[in-house]
């Protein structure tokens, strides 16, 4: 991969065009389900050491986990020299003094598997010179005689986008510039008279003279619902009597942040049929404000209507191709790889969209706490932060993803968990491990291990069979949000994305034996009282779908384990503590 552009797409399964069509790359594994395992970066930060890490994996053995599915055990940042070595990656000689291979060898040793960390841009977050980018070839053989089972591919230093330690500058790649209009075959269009505008991006200025924020809304942080077209185009449909070739002139005004930049990409035609005439950098113009035309560009018209597409997808398609990248470099290297790709940008590019062709999952926020080290200590606001860093601002977002996720395509990731961690009581750890076996989001532990006693409060949330067997369900759903006291608005519970953690929502979720689970959850910090009612039917028109053929049902409370039976195929709370979630699994007669 070049270090002074972007690549040129000439895949056609990387455009924007194909996201949806259901094609996964060559080395994507399909009908996994979601991971589970402990990463290094919660408890230890960049102070992870090979010690530490031998003494999680005995842990691991010693409480029992591995035999819950508690499997991966991954080194975060912090583990490489700063410096790559005759081009290589290296182990950092006094944290892990023994190299990656025989550290792999012991974790291996233990019946468990082996993760490591990188990332697509030039850097690692923590600072150290080694990302992937101009190197994947090298680092997946690295990977590979390692014997790695699990990636994590974080988004640090990209050079193609303005991300975390990247030079903002870098959004010049990620939006076209202001748009005033178009000149095709000799005819004048208004870019706001004439234009269709498309997507959450793109705007009108204020003045109504010029459209600008072609390209993709950054979905790093809270605010931006993962639901609906989040990247946006200019339309222009014009009318040819014959199929020619003509020319076209942008008339533009470039800049270098974020809604104004200076990459175009001009197509005609959608999906399959779309031909694209340009896609690169224009030439930068005096300043933001100041028009010019573009040189003329050789568009072709088919007869009939024509859709002219004004637009910048690069935000998706350059972070789909380096992460692509590193999964064809594991190809070349073996083949037949079983490597997990944990693919770690942090929802800024809305991989919900198109990681399903690449990855195994996805972050879909930024990181869930940002006190990490010492054991990490999320301290006031871990729970109901209303920006990234708390469990509600990534169970918000998550909630509403059921259907990007899948045994076809992989899994929504709302971050490590942070159970056992300073900040949390146990009944929020509770809820946050409910929350994450309802949606099926990887079960990442990242607290010290040592801090857990078999048998003891901690352990019995994280190895709690019950909710566990509910994440790694052979059906592979994520539960759907059926119900919320929220006001939704013009939405349905299961799209619309709500901020406010001020209220009770219900999660349904169906299971490979024809069982349902069902939980309510208290997204507040304060106690709930009032009648809140779910029937089999509700559940069923949810899903669209008859589920079950009985009209008397077994329930099982999946933390107290009381059961009775249900004849009424009603389920109802009349209270609920702060932060408490009642959760259920619901048997068929």
């Amino acid at each position: 991969m070049s270090l002074q552009a972007p690549s040129k797409i000439t895949d056609n399964n990387k455009r924007f065009d194909n996201f949806a069509d259901g094609k996964v790359f060559t080395g994507k594994k399909s009908g996994r389900l979601p991971a589970m395992g402990w990463n290094s970066w919660n408890a230890f930060g960049s102070g992870n050491t090979e010690a530490l890490t031998r003494a999680m994996a005995d842990k691991i053995i010693e409480l029992g986990l591995d035999k819950l599915g508690y499997k991966y055990l991954v080194l975060d940042d912090g583990c490489y020299k700063s410096e790559r070595v005759d081009g290589k990656l290296s182990n950092e000689p006094v944290k892990f003094p023994g190299g990656f291979k025989t550290l792999s060898d012991y974790v291996h040793s233990k019946g468990l598997k082996f993760g490591m960390y990188n990332d697509i841009g030039t850097n690692l977050c923590a600072g150290a010179a080694v990302g992937t980018c101009g190197h994947e070839d090298i680092d997946a053989q690295s990977y590979i005689d390692w014997g790695v089972d699990f990636l994590k591919i974080d988004n640090c230093y990209y050079l193609w986008d303005n991300a975390t330690f990247s030079n903002p500058e870098n959004a010049r790649f990620v939006f076209a510039p202001k748009i005033k209009s178009v000149i095709v075959d000799g005819k004048k269009l208004s870019a706001v008279g004439d234009g269709i505008l498309t997507g959450a991006s793109v705007k009108v200025d204020e003045k109504g003279n010029f459209v600008y924020g072609i390209g993709t809304l950054d979905g790093t942080n809270t605010g931006t619902s993962p639901v609906g077209l989040r990247s946006g185009e200019l339309i222009f449909e014009v009318d040819s009597a014959s199929e020619k070739s003509v020319e076209l002139q942008v008339e533009y005004a470039s800049g270098r942040e974020v809604g104004i930049g200076e990459w175009l990409q001009l197509a005609v035609g959608e999906g399959n049929a779309a031909e694209y005439f340009y896609d690169d950098l224009l030439p930068v113009t005096s300043d933001k404000d100041t028009f010019v035309l573009s040189a003329p560009i050789s568009i072709r018209l088919r007869a009939g209507k024509n859709k002219i597409r004004i637009m910048n997808h690069r935000r998706q398609e350059n972070t789909l191709d380096s992460y692509a990248a590193m999964l064809e470099g594991l190809n070349k290297a073996k083949p037949d790889h079983e490597v997990v790709l944990s693919m770690c940008e942090w929802g800024k590019t809305h991989p919900q969209n198109w990681a399903y062709k690449v990855g195994d999952s996805w972050r879909i926020l930024n990181d869930i706490t940002f006190r990490v080290g010492s054991d990490g200590n999320p301290g006031f606001g871990a729970w109901a932060d209303p920006g990234t860093p708390s469990v509600t601002s990534q169970y918000n977002k998550a909630v509403v993803m059921d259907v990007f996720a899948g045994l076809d395509k992989g899994w929504n990731d709302p971050d490590m968990l942070m159970i056992g961690m300073d900040g949390l009581n146990l009944v929020q750890n509770k809820t946050h491990f409910t929350m994450w076996c309802m949606m099926n989001s990887p079960l990442m532990l990242g607290l010290d291990l040592r801090r857990v006693s078999l048998g003891d409060e901690l352990y019995k949330i994280i190895a709690n069979r019950d909710l566990i067997a509910l994440n790694q369900d052979a059906l592979g759903v994520q539960a759907k949000r059926i119900f919320t006291t929220a006001d939704c608005g013009s939405e349905s519970p299961d799209k619309a994305y709500i901020e406010d953690i001020n209220r009770i929502d219900v999660l349904a979720k169906p299971l490979a034996d024809g069982n349902i689970a069902l939980s309510f959850i208290n997204v507040s910090e304060e106690n709930w009282t009032g009648n809140i009612s779910v029937s089999v039917k509700q559940i069923e028109k949810a899903f669209g779908k008859k589920l079950v053929s009985s009209n008397k049902f077994q329930v099982r409370d999946l933390w107290s384990g009381e059961t009775w039976e249900n004849e009424s195929g009603v389920f109802e709370i009349s209270e609920l503590g702060a932060c408490d979630n009642f959760t259920i699994r619901i048997s068929p007669f």
